[in-house]
Order: structure tokens, then sequence, then C-alpha cells
């Protein structure tokens, strides 16, 4: 248990994010899909290097705890290793996340996949085989993750693969990133609409790739920066041609009175004295993993919001809607009101002191509200969750001056 507070409320400081998690498990995937490449500023996150270690591994069974990328991207993987088979399990709250809509399109693909336990939910065991159907149809309004799991499994196939899209389609940039780091290493893949068509792989020599940090992780410096009194700091290393959906982090701080000015391999940060609105309204259907950010710093500085699009965060390392709307009401707000796809803050930024904030295995939820020990003293239980995707976190944040002390509970 940490208990986190700063003295004086301006940051000025400079920050070096590790590569973005959802780039890197893309690379690391298509690397084992096709040709050994190189890989700089990979993510030293918990998740990728379960990705790593998982790729490598030669045992039977692989438990890939709460890492649900590597769940979704590991089922479709190991369901093409030809005379191969695994049991893919989990934590208990991945046993929880549903797969069906990835597991039937794999066996619509005349994979063997079978549940172990309840039927739509891990553990799986998996009889890797030669897929020779090349497509499938599938729902597109619940993890974009399915979708680019079967992206990636079908650079590696014979011939090749088509998707058909049934529904409207959910975080479209991270199916946009896939297709775009496939091409990057010579693939090719093409999106009509909801049809998209990824032809077989046949590049033998593959250049070597860079990825960016993580502009989720880059997300907590915004808001911090957003709750200073003044703020300038230096991000990297950050690109303006972005692949992440995240990026729109820019557009949506510019609210708060953030200006973003990119260089040649970072971004600097700075705060505008502004007159902030009194509610902003906001759909984070592409980026729902900025939610718990944004929120945070609309309650750290007086402001209603409410946020839309956000089905996909009920599936998550928890239901992030009820974490939300529980720990936010330990603060002196008006109201929090969450349905299935939304949250609504009603504030009061009268800001309780030293609230405890339960992190349910959710290393976003540590993250998110940590900017707000700017204004005042708070206690993060379980911190050492952050290492799911920012191992350095908490190191980060004492280099800007964050006192934190630990504490038993």
């Amino acid at each position: 248990m940490y208990k986190i507070s700063k003295e004086f409320h301006d940051i000025h400081g400079s920050v070096s994010i590790s590569g973005s998690k959802s780039e890197s498990n893309r690379l690391i995937l298509l690397r084992a899909y096709t040709y050994y490449f190189k890989i700089f500023n990979l993510s030293d996150s918990d998740d990728t290097q379960l990705m790593l270690s998982a790729i490598e591994s030669d045992k039977k069974e692989i438990n890939i705890g709460h890492a649900g990328t590597a769940m979704r991207f590991l089922t479709s993987y190991y369901s093409s290793i030809s005379e191969n088979s695994k049991v893919l399990t989990g934590s208990n709250r991945m046993r929880q996340r549903p797969i069906s809509i990835l597991v039937d399109a794999l066996i619509d693909l005349g994979c063997d996949i079978e549940y172990i336990e309840k039927r739509g939910f891990p553990p799986l065991k998996i009889n890797g085989k030669n897929i020779l159907n090349n497509s499938v149809t599938l729902p597109a309004d619940v993890s974009s993750q399915y979708i680019s799991s079967l992206m990636m499994l079908g650079v590696s196939l014979e011939n090749g693969l088509k998707i058909k899209l049934s529904s409207e389609i959910t975080s479209l940039p991270y199916i946009l990133m896939t297709k775009k780091i496939v091409e990057r290493i010579g693939g090719i893949i093409k999106i009509d609409d909801k049809d998209i068509t990824i032809e077989p792989f046949k590049e033998k020599v593959i250049p070597e790739q860079f990825v960016e940090s993580d502009w989720s992780s880059a997300s907590y410096f915004f808001s911090i920066a957003a709750l200073s009194n003044s703020a300038t700091l230096t991000l990297s290393t950050f690109f303006k041609d972005s692949l992440q959906g995240d990026s729109k982090l820019v557009d949506i701080y510019k609210i708060f009175g953030i200006e973003t000015k990119f260089e040649e391999d970072h971004i600097i940060l700075r705060k505008n004295k502004i007159d902030l609105p009194k509610s902003i309204n906001l759909n984070l259907k592409d980026s729902p993993d900025l939610a718990q950010t944004i929120i945070i710093t609309c309650l750290g500085l007086g402001v209603d919001c409410t946020l839309n699009g956000l089905h996909t965060l009920k599936i998550k390392e928890t239901d992030r809607l009820i974490a939300l709307k529980n720990e936010i009401e330990k603060f002196n707000v008006d109201k929090v009101e969450i349905t299935k796809n939304s949250i609504t803050l009603e504030n009061n930024s009268d800001l309780k002191h030293e609230v405890i904030i339960e992190t349910y295995n959710d290393h976003r939820m540590a993250m998110s509200f940590a900017p707000l020990s700017l204004l005042v003293p708070i206690i993060i239980n379980d911190p050492e969750v952050v290492s799911k995707s920012y191992v350095n976190f908490w190191k980060d944040l004492e280099s800007l001056g964050f006192n934190i002390l630990k504490i038993n509970r």
C-alpha cells in the first residue's frame, strides 16, 4: 500500500516511457508466425514478457495470469501449430472473461479447441493443426482483439484469410494498428467496410522494427499536467503519425488546457491557463482505455462529465465501470452513474484526503487515480499491479517530485 502526495503543485521534468504493449505484442506474434526480425523498444510490461515466454515455452500448460491480450492472441497461435497440444489458462478473473466469439470463429476455420471448465471461458485445451479453411464471420462489437488475433493468424495461412464482420466495429484504431503493423513487415491486408482480406505472407526478409512508446501510459502524465498549477513535461518516444488510437489524448486534453508540442522523437506538454468547461461529453468507443484517466482528471478539476462507448470495460481486468463508481464515490462527489456503456460524474471538487483506492487487480485503476495526489494525499492498495503495463510507473512519479511512502494497512 502506497501513500502518495506532492508538496508543490508544479510539474517540470522528463519521462522515458516503455514501448507500446499493443504494438509489442503484435510484433512478437507476427515474428512467431513469419520469420525472425529484430524489435527495438519492446514493452517491459508483464503482459509482453508473458507473450515472449509463452511463445518460446515447450510446456504443455501455459498460464498467462491477467494478460487478456495474450489469451486472445495465443489462442489463435496455438491453434495453428500442427501436432502441438496446449492448455491455455489464466487467473481467476481471466477464467471469467468470455472468449467464445474467438473460439467459435477458430472452430469454423477447422481448429480443434475444447473448453476445460465452463463453456465460453478459459481454460482451453488447444490441439494445433494445419488450417485450410480461409473464410470466417464474427461480430465486431465485443472486442477488437478477436479480430486482430485472426488477422495475424491469416498472415501465416497457406490460403490467407477472409474475415466478414457481422456487426458494428468497436475500437477500430486497434484493427487499423494491426493492419499497419502487418504491412510494415511486408504483409498485405485489405479492409473494405466490414470485409477484411489477409493475403498469405511471402516476404523472406523483414526489416528491423521500432516500437513507439505507449500512449495509454502517457495519459497519466497528461492528467498530471492538467491537474497541476503549471507544467512542462517531456515524454519520449512518441511520434505525430502514431499507430495508436490513444494518441487522441492530444486533442482531448486541449479541453483541459494542455498543449502538446511534437519534436523529433518526443513530445512536450505545457499547461495553459484557460476557462474550463462546466461539463464535457465524449464518445470513447475507439479508445475506451482512456476513460479512467479522463474521468479522474475531471474529478480533480471539478468538471462534470459523461463518457460513452464504454461497453468493453465490463470484460477487462475487472468491470471497470463498477470499479470506477465504487472508488469515485469515496470522494465528495454529487453523483456517479453507470450504464452498460457509459459513466456520468456530477462533480464536487472538495476532495476528501487520504482516500484508500482499491485497484481490483487492474493496473489502470492504480495509475489513473495517482494524479489526484497532486491535490490531496491518496492511498493506493496493491500498487504493484501497475507492472502489468508500466513497470517503472512509481519510480517515474518519484522522479517528478511525488512522495511515495510504503505503509501497512
